[in-house]
């Protein structure tokens, strides 16, 4: 089944928008292509999947296809796709580190290039600072993305979750950032980096909530709490 991304793709294709590189992600890659395609299209500039852009990019491009596929269904926004691509990566246990989530630091260049230089630091908040970094070129990420308490400063707060929230927890001894993906009565479904040492959902606890936060840039929060009816083994240490 054609994902929505993959339709993103195919039609910033056709409109000769849409340039592959192997040293630029995937979600980098459709951000520039929606940026350049909406300045042509005199559409708000914002890099992002907005409805206008979507109806654009529907429309037959003068020497494209002549059948324009339906649009996926597209609950989640871009940087909670950008999560999803990465689950089941999981960290190298000993003096090696896992090269993709090394790949994060050195892009966000900086100290933190220098600083981050073994996946046994951890790495929450720059998984986080890659699926915002990669999507939201233009949002402003938090001074040290890497504290995951810091992510309770980014953007603007919500008082209702939805999906692709940014939420902030409490833990002894640190903090612990991760995107909504639903709840259930005690917990948050959580979808995030180094829990259980690599990208998973996770249950963690609502007591331990500091703050829920959406980006400036981004799409506008749509739909509302996500109720789920499955429940597991709570999240105790994310780091």
């Amino acid at each position: 089944m054609q994902t929505f991304d993959d339709w993103l793709i195919a039609r910033l294709t056709a409109w000769r928008f849409y340039k592959s590189n192997p040293n630029v992600s995937t979600a980098r890659a459709i951000s520039t292509a929606l940026t350049a395609f909406q300045a042509a299209s005199k559409i708000t500039i914002t890099g992002t999947a907005t409805t206008e852009t979507i109806n654009a990019l529907r429309v037959v491009p003068p020497a494209g296809n002549l059948v324009v596929p339906p649009v996926p269904a597209n609950d989640e926004p871009a940087w909670m796709r950008e999560a999803r691509r990465f689950m089941g990566l999981k960290e190298i246990p000993g003096p090696r580190s896992n090269p993709t989530i090394i790949t994060w630091a050195q892009k966000l260049g900086g100290w933190m290039k220098g600083y981050y230089t073994n996946d046994d630091i951890p790495w929450c908040g720059l998984f986080m600072a890659h699926c915002i970094g990669a999507t939201l070129p233009s949002e402003n990420l938090p001074s040290n993305p890497l504290g995951a308490l810091n992510w309770s400063t980014f953007g603007k707060r919500l008082t209702v979750p939805v999906l692709g929230a940014i939420l902030t927890f409490k833990r002894t001894g640190g903090g612990h950032v991760g995107l909504y993906a639903g709840e259930n009565a005690k917990a948050f479904r959580v979808l995030g980096g180094n829990q259980g040492n690599s990208v998973s959902l996770s249950w963690v606890e609502k007591a331990r909530l500091q703050d829920m936060r959406w980006p400036i840039t981004g799409e506008a929060p749509i739909g509302g709490r996500v109720w789920l009816t499955i429940d597991g083994e709570l999240s105790k240490n994310e780091a």
